[in-house]
């Protein structure tokens, strides 16, 4: 499990949706915690690698960043044949997983760690009750895009003083994501004082890749600040 943050430390910093080992080169130059690589898709997104992709980038990152599986899939069996298969130390449910298999799957795979999803509008409105997601170690707060059938990666960003509310009745460290970029980081992190930042689309360039010189500024930024 990551170490849980005491007054003084660094901000923990997810860059996600690496899709190969160019993207996992990059954030590992830019001193992230956590990689993440979407596997199992069932929403829109064009991030989605193969599982044998993963493994190659895990097998690369070979233990300098912790690799977060985040899918889309809601059946306990596929998570845990795919972290087997992978070799992730943690798995994010993007997804309105039942209960049941979120048991399953810790009873399975007890050293794994556990992100879950709460999504919030662009007015930071809770969209599923909190005491729905029993079986969690992290929570991560996340924008949604019911046009486009986005579940992350909207660019969207919420209203992060009512995030900072919803962060503090959650009882787990929170991750927040949603719209954040080099430029808002900062602020964002001011406001809704988390646990640690998740980015995906806000370090893209317009060839929809990773850009290395936002990769860098975003990690940099989210440190600079004390928690």
């Amino acid at each position: 499990m990551l170490k849980i943050k005491k007054k003084g430390v660094i901000m923990i910093v997810k860059i996600c949706a690496n899709i190969d080992i160019i993207d996992a080169n990059m954030t590992l130059n830019a001193g992230a915690d956590l990689l993440g690589v979407l596997v199992g898709q069932e929403h829109s997104s064009v991030d989605f690698i193969t599982k044998e992709k993963a493994k190659e980038i895990r097998e690369y990152v070979n233990g300098r960043a912790k690799i977060v599986l985040v899918t889309h899939l809601t059946k306990a069996k596929q998570i845990i044949d795919l972290t087997k298969y992978i070799g992730n130390e943690i798995i994010q449910l993007h997804s309105d997983i039942n209960e049941n298999e979120v048991k399953k799957i810790k009873k399975n795979l007890p050293n794994i760690d556990i992100i879950r999803l709460i999504h919030v509008d662009k007015q930071g409105n809770l969209q599923k009750q909190l005491v729905d997601n029993e079986i969690a170690d992290y929570y991560l707060i996340d924008s949604f895009n019911l046009t486009t059938n986005q579940v992350g990666g909207t660019g969207i960003t919420s209203n992060w003083l009512k995030c900072k509310e919803i962060i503090k009745k959650l009882n787990k460290p929170t991750f927040l994501a949603g719209g954040l970029t080099p430029d808002n980081v900062k602020t964002a992190i001011k406001q809704a004082n988390p646990y640690g930042v998740d980015v995906n689309s806000g370090c893209k360039d317009e060839t929809g890749r990773k850009n290395s010189d936002k990769v860098e500024q975003f990690v940099k930024n989210a440190k600079s600040n004390i928690w």
